[in-house]
Formats: C-alpha cells, structure tokens, sequence
C-alpha cells in the first residue's frame, strides 16, 4: 500500500490565517508590480482612497467614493490573498520535508576501506563531498550519496510517501540514496555526493517553496497580453473623461476608477500567480518534483517519450525466471546444482538464481558447516562462479566459459544444450550454462523483467497522442523482445549517450516536444536536452541533477500524470482567461448607462438587469469584481477537470462553460448585489 502526501486543504487553519497575513505584505508596490493588472488596481484604489479623505474633510460626502475605495482594496487583497494561499500549501509540503532533516547525524569513516566499527559520530553539517560514512539498521542516511558496500533495505517514505521500503545497494542503478531517509535492516557505505546544504531534500524544500520558482513563457505572454490590455483600457477610460468633459457631462474621477478597475481582467489578473503555482503543487501530490514551471507546461503539449530501458522500463538487473535441464537431467537435480554453484555469487544475477531454486523448487540453503568444500566467487575474468564439493566441481557462469570448462566445445556440446541456449538468445534472454565437472547440465534463463503493469499504461499514453520509444544499449534482438513485452511504440538499441542526445535533437528539430524518463549517468545528456526531463528518484546523482523532475515514486509512467497536470495548468489558465474577458460584458450593461443616462436617456435600455440607480449600478459591479476573485481560488488551486478529448472539443466545452458562464454569472451576480445594496441602503 502506499500513501501520497495529501495536499492541506486552503480552509486549513495553518494555511489561511498566513496567507491572510502574507496577502497584507504583498500589497508592497514593489511585490505587486510583477502583476501589472493588479499593481494598476492598487493604484487607483490609493488615489480614490485620498479622494474619499478629501470628501471627508470637505464635507462633501465621501460614502460613496470610501464604499468604492474599500472594495478596490479588497480586489487587490484577493488577489494577494490567492497567491498567499497556493504558496502556503507548498510551505506546509516543505516543513513536513524540513522535519526529516533536523538534529541528523553521521557516523564518518577513516576510509572506505575502515572497519565497520572504525568511525567518529559529528553532526550530518559537517560533512563533506567525498566523506565515507557507514549507516546500519534504525540510523538515518546524513546526506546524499552512493552505496560503495553493502546492501540494506531503506525507508523512503519521508520523501515518497510509500510505505514499502526499497533495496540499495552498491553498483548498478540502485546506488543512489538521500539524506533524511532511514536504514532498516543490515548496513551500507556511503559516498557523500553533495555539500551540506544542496541535498536533494534541500532543494526539494526550495522549490516546493516557490523560492525558486519563474514564470513560464505561456504566463509571460499572457501577462504581456493582459498588461496590453489594460494600457488599452486605461487610454480609453482617460479619453471618456475628455470626451465628457468636452460634451458637458460631469464624470467623477471615482465613477471613471470603477469603470477601469471593471474593465481590465482582473479575474485572471489576480489568479495567474495561484494558476502556477497551484500546477507545481498538484505535480507534488503526486511525488513528482519539479525544478522549473516551464517544463510543468511543456509536459501538457509533450507528444514522444523516450524511456530507458534498464531501471526504468524492467526493473534494473537480470533475475533468473527458468532452469532448462537437458535429457536425463531432472529440473530438481538442476536447481540444487546451479543453487551450489551461486552460493559465491554475490551479483544480483546469482542472488535471483538462489531465489528462484528456493522458491519454484521447494530448496532449502544446504548446510555446508561439516563438508570440505571450496566456493570459487564470481569474477569478471573467469565468468563463473561455482563449489567444489564431495568430489564435484559444480560451475554456472557464461556459455563459452562453460562448455570450456566442461573440456568441450559448444558445437560438441549435447543438442538440447545448445536449442536451450539458442531459444533464450532469440528472446532476448541472457543463456548461463551449468556444468559439474564434464557433464553439461542445462542452461539457466536470465532476462529483463518488465516492471508488471506497464504495457497497460504505456496503451493509456499512446491514446494521450504520445508516441513511446525505449532507447537501451542492448542488441536488437533484445531489444524487440523487451519492447515487444512492454508495449512501446519503437525502440532505438545498441544507443550510446550521443546517439540518445542525437536522437532528441532531431525530434525537437522537427517540431515535436519530448520528454525523457531515465535514472542512469548515461541518461543525463538526454534528460538535460529534452523539454521535459523525468529522473527516477532511485536513479544516479548525475541523471537526478540533469533533468527538470525528479519522479519519487521511480515510476516510468508517471508522465500520464505529469501530461495530465500540464494539460490541467494550460486548460485552467485558459477557461480562467475566456471567464474573465466573458464577465466584463455584463459590467459595460451595468456602469455605461450609469455614467451617461443623465445626458443620454436613450442609454436606459441598456439596463437590463435594471438595477436601482446609477450609483447602486456601479457599486455592484464593483463588489461583483472583487468576490469573484474569491471566488474563483478554489477552481484556480485545484485546476480544471482535464479529459483525454480532442482539442475542439476542449475548445467548444470552454466555450459552452466558461465564455457563456462568464456572460450569464455577472448578470445574476451583480443583480443580487444590487438587491442588498438598495435593501441596505448603502448609496
């Protein structure tokens, strides 16, 4: 079972009563001149604020221009108010990371090649790039690094939120571990990769913080384009003022503000920040952390993901899945004999074989304590590994090695022999031969294993419109049949670093956006070129600092997620976008015929909502502009709904919800406000 990190709710007390506070120190001008639509609210709210004080001391009678100026502070404050609130939940996600980091300490080795009891206990701050540090069962690992011995079961769940602990260990692309995370079992020694400081849980904490955060092009643009048009409308408000200025009609510089503040897209003006940030919150929840806002979008326009093989697609080492005996050797006499041959075997391929022996076949781990034996380890030179026992010499290693140790050759070895050899060849397996002495026993199947699952949702991505390849440096024949097991659309073996970056380049060159999945050293060219860049947590140090998202959970499709977040982020700025411009036609029924009925009667048929008077009229659509900004927080933070439809279909149904809901919802909005306001008699 697993538990992904809930995201606090924004009626939580621990989020609502800072953001409260934080939404008061944005009101700076000098915070609040990154959101220009706002900044130019803020303005006008100061300016009709003296204006009202003036009134005040004048006598003059400023209850309506103080009514005018609380509510444009108050859209200002909304605005500042929903930016505070989607900052907050990314603050809650630090200090629960911020928990696993405090009173760490280390337990630093001489060398790596010191005893386990040789080390001096300092605090984890202390330490330093290169320090060697053993960690044993119930201790906490002090700062990232690499497993250089050992091998132990870790929990992650500080920074995963899965329960189930995973295995690390030296080699290979289960090496990586972080700081903060615990030891359960057994022990390991670690090279310290990173300084105090700059761990992966450090700018975990920074980004989800938003300390780090830019904003994307798609959010510049629009906000040049909502910054465009509020200079138009701003030009258009002082150009009414002369136009009536030169037609005898007296217009206040207060009814002129409202009309303003009611024009320019505020709704979305106040909303983009919390648009954006609320995206790099929800890729959170789903243990993805992202290290740019821009590869957040690009996941949501992403059409080919290219994927590594080894680590990511199967789960990393060849295990064992069958013994192949030949004629008049039984499957059981094959298993206790490869089971003998692997007990000096420490790779992960020799631990599969003893695992599969034990499991499939019933054995138990023979008791060698009162016989004369000697194990001979694996070794690159030899490719064996093996036992020499009650006058056997049992042996299981490489085919060549084999057959040349069994005094033969692989043409003179027995038939079945070498149809085994050959079937696990054409699968894309890896053939070990087994021998006792002279006498060729069978073969033992090696393979990648697909990680269970995936084909399945490989099917859900290609109906995303996204295009799978699996790179690996495998030989074709492998590589078809893996591909062929997970379900990928294509494939590229035999790939070496350049070839992937290659590969990439040339797909960017046509158009086309990419994302990459890999967790190996190997893979970071490619996860630093493509647009979106997704390390496996489990992953070296070099493919984690490379790509712009780090997958926690070390899950190869976690893009139809990432996809579904990006798309989500895209479609939620865009509804919010055609709301906001859709919303404005209701307060030109509103505030036009209010600022000219006096001089032209005719423009009373534009008061179809037939509000109570002119002044009740533009105080409504005032109050209307600053609570649907509130209103809209919870739709911006939790994004709309994304469906794996067409693009106008999309189109028709932001259309249909959202431009004709930005039309009907005013007019209802600012008629009930007029009713309260003409109840109340506030003008």
């Amino acid at each position: 079972m697993s538990s992904k990190p809930t995201s606090p709710s924004m009626f939580d007390a621990a989020i609502l009563l800072p953001a409260i506070r934080d939404a008061f120190v944005k009101l700076d001008p000098r915070l609040l001149v990154r959101n220009p639509v706002i900044f130019v609210t803020e303005v006008v709210a100061a300016l009709v604020t003296v204006l009202s004080l003036r009134d005040a001391f004048t006598g003059a009678g400023a209850g309506f221009s103080a009514q005018i100026a609380a509510w444009l502070w108050f859209t200002v404050l909304f605005a500042t108010f929903a930016e505070a609130v989607a900052e907050g939940r990314g603050k809650a996600q630090a200090e629960s990371l911020k928990r696993t980091k405090s009173d760490l300490k280390a337990k630093r080795m001489p060398s790596a090649a010191a005893e386990l009891g040789n080390f001096q206990v300092i605090d984890a701050t202390r330490l330093s790039v290169g320090d060697i540090v053993i960690v044993e069962a119930g201790d906490l690992i002090p700062g990232d690094g690499e497993v250089i011995e050992g091998v132990a079961s870790v929990n992650e769940s500080a920074i995963t939120g899965e329960s189930a602990p995973v295995i690390r260990e030296s080699g290979g692309d289960r090496s990586a571990v972080t700081g903060g995370t615990q030891v359960l079992s057994d022990w390991i020694k670690v090279r310290i990769t990173t300084q105090p400081g700059s761990s992966f849980i450090d700018r975990m904490i920074a980004l989800v913080e938003g300390a780090e955060r830019q904003k994307t092009p798609n959010e510049i643009a629009l906000s040049i384009l909502l910054s465009g048009m509020t200079l138009i409308f701003l030009i258009a408000v002082v150009t009414l003022w002369g136009l009536a200025g030169y037609s005898g009609t007296l217009l206040s510089i207060t009814v002129l503000v409202a009309l303003l503040v009611t024009l320019i897209p505020t709704t979305i003006g106040g909303l983009l920040s919390a648009i954006g940030i609320a995206g790099m919150d929800r890729l959170i929840r789903f243990n993805v952390v992202a290290t740019s806002g821009r590869a957040v979008e690009a996941a949501g326009d992403v059409d080919t993901l290219l994927l590594d093989k080894t680590g990511t697609i199967t789960f990393g080492n060849r295990m064992a899945t069958e013994f192949l005996a030949v004629p008049g050797v039984s499957e059981q006499d094959l298993a206790e004999a490869v089971l003998l041959a692997s007990l000096a075997d420490e790779t992960p391929e020799g631990r599969s074989i003893i695992a599969l022996a034990q499991s499939d076949y019933g054995l138990a781990q023979p008791d060698l304590t009162a016989k004369a034996i000697i194990t001979i380890a694996f070794a690159a030179q030899t490719r064996l590994s093996g036992i020499d026992i009650d006058g056997r010499s049992i042996r299981k290693g490489a085919v060549d090695a084999i057959v040349k140790f069994a005094g033969t050759t692989l043409e003179a070895a027995p038939a079945a022999f070498r149809q085994a050899v050959e079937k696990v060849a054409r699968t894309g397996g890896t053939p070990l031969g087994v021998t006792d002495g002279s006498r060729i026993l069978g073969v033992v199947h090696l393979k990648d294993v697909v990680k269970p699952g995936i084909k399945e949702r490989f099917a859900e991505l290609r109906s995303m419109g996204i295009r799978t390849v699996m790179v690996t440096g495998d030989n074709p024949i492998t590589a078809a049949a893996i591909a062929s097991e997970a379900g990928v659309d294509d494939f590229l073996a035999e790939a070496t670093p350049e070839e992937k970056l290659a590969y990439i380049r040339k797909e960017q060159t046509g158009g086309r956006l990419i994302a990459m999945c890999g967790d190996g050293t190997n893979d970071a060219p490619a996860l630093a070129q493509a647009d979106v860049g997704v390390a496996m947590q489990t992953g070296t140090q070099a493919a984690r600092e490379a790509g712009n998202m780090v997958d926690l959970d070390s899950s190869p499709t976690k893009l139809i997620e990432i996809v579904g977040i990006g798309k989500q982020l895209l479609m939620t700025r865009g509804s919010l976008t055609t709301f906001s411009i859709a919303n404005d036609v209701a307060k030109y029924f509103a505030i036009i015929p209010a600022l000219f009925i006096a001089t032209y009667p005719e423009l009373g048929a534009l008061n179809v909502m037939n509000l109570a008077s002119p002044q009740s009229a533009i105080l409504s659509a005032v109050i209307f502009n600053a609570l649907i900004i509130i209103a809209l927080i919870p739709l911006a933070l939790k994004g709309v709904a994304y469906r794996p439809v067409g693009a106008a279909a999309l189109l028709r149904r932001n259309l249909l919800v959202y431009g004709l809901g930005g039309l009907l919802v005013p007019f209802v909005g600012i008629k009930l406000i007029d009713l309260v306001v003409a109840a109340l008699h506030l003008v």
